[in-house]
């Protein structure tokens, strides 16, 4: 392998600090709207808003927790099965408690990888090399896996409610922009960082090339995330009820993903957990839950999909006529169907002619990769792109 298609660089260390400050401003400015809707008396939006928050934070956490005790108690990885990356249970448990996991994981990746990167030159034998970096990766990958978590149970979410405050209600203020934005551009960072770390990590798959791919992959996710999440938000107008519709959505994302018996976690209660969070992802956009081929199963779910992006602006425009301006239906409608269809042809452009197909290589002795360890196990049953 070319020396620069395993090397973690600084780049990437340097995107990796891009990607921490991106999360923090969004969960800053999530909270600072929270705090003038409470002095707006929004009570509701209020509480929604945090709830949103903190539940984003109390689900990553949980699964960062549990995939430490599983490193832990991996003989590969942690052969003494005492302390990780320097921690013991004990102060894994308080870390966590106080929702500081996430940061925990950037504080080791960026300090391991700067090691790797800034301050060693060839103090490494090849193969050695090779394996700092991958497991490098295997970190950037779990924190990856984290965010992406996180975007869809947080940023997601929150960008549907401003969006429907915003709508629905006339009310706009600097704040409201500023989240949007901010959720926006950490929806778009997690999806891109977690397809490039994911194949990244797995040494049998080709890595996502830069450029090209990676912008017709975003265009897609992003423009179909965006349309779906604005026909979401006009339903909400039409009725609050909409939210049982959503409800049953969700449900029969999580519903799919338990037939199809996922093996992500270690134990029953956390695999079901993770399958709600896979319908809570589902409920927006289309994962491969289990790794395996689901042409049929995509093309059904973005028919689905479609359907609901041409019949939401046409309720709108049926059931409330008070809405009817040219000027909102004509903004609305442009962005709902023009986003479905860009995303749409950006998903067949990718998938036809940039899809990184194939094996790169196989696993071998030499590379200390061969047998599988808890970590490389949790990527490779991970929501697959």
């Amino acid at each position: 392998m070319p020396h620069s298609d395993y090397q973690y660089t600084k780049l990437r260390w340097l995107l990796t600090v891009a990607g921490l400050l991106l999360y923090v401003v969004d969960i800053w400015t999530d909270i600072v709207l929270a705090l003038k809707y409470f002095q707006e008396k929004q009570f509701v939006w209020t509480v929604l808003t945090l709830v949103f928050v903190l539940t984003g934070q109390l689900v990553t956490q949980a699964f960062s927790y549990a995939w430490y005790c599983d490193d832990m108690n991996d003989v590969l990885i942690n052969p003494s099965g005492i302390t990780i990356s320097g921690m013991s249970k004990c102060k894994l448990t308080v870390i966590h408690l106080f929702g500081m996991g996430i940061f925990t994981r950037y504080y080791h990746l960026l300090k391991k990888g700067f090691k790797a990167v800034w301050t060693t030159t060839n103090s490494y034998a090849v193969e050695d090399e090779r394996n700092v970096h991958h497991s490098l990766f295997c970190l950037a990958t779990d924190l990856s896996m984290v965010r992406l978590f996180e975007a869809f149970l947080e940023s997601v979410p929150q960008l549907l409610l401003q969006l429907y405050i915003v709508l629905g209600h006339q009310k706009c203020s600097i704040m409201q922009y500023l989240s949007t934005t901010f959720s926006f551009f950490n929806i778009a960072w997690a999806l891109v960082d977690y397809r490039r770390c994911l194949r990244r990590s797995l040494p049998h798959i080709r890595e996502m090339p830069s450029g090209l791919p990676t912008v017709i992959y975003l265009v897609y996710k992003l423009c179909t995330i965006t349309s779906h999440i604005v026909s979401y938000s006009l339903l909400l107008i039409l009725s609050t009820y909409s939210t049982i519709a959503l409800t049953i959505i969700w449900i029969l994302g999580t519903t799919w993903a338990h037939l199809l018996k996922t093996n992500f976690c270690s134990s029953k209660s956390l695999e079901l957990l993770y399958q709600a969070v896979a319908g809570v992802i589902l409920t927006f956009t289309f994962f491969n839950v289990k790794g395996q081929d689901t042409k049929v199963a995509m093309i059904v779910y973005y028919i689905f999909h479609s359907l609901i992006n041409i019949v939401a602006p046409l309720l709108l425009a049926l059931l409330k006529p008070e809405l009817q301006t040219v000027t909102f239906l004509l903004t609305v409608s442009g962005l709902i169907l023009g986003g479905s269809v860009l995303g749409l042809v950006s998903l067949v452009l990718y998938y036809l002619f940039l899809h990184p197909r194939g094996r790169w290589r196989e696993a071998d002795e030499v590379d200390g990769m061969a047998m599988e360890t808890g970590t490389t196990r949790r990527i490779g049953n991970f929501l697959q792109p």
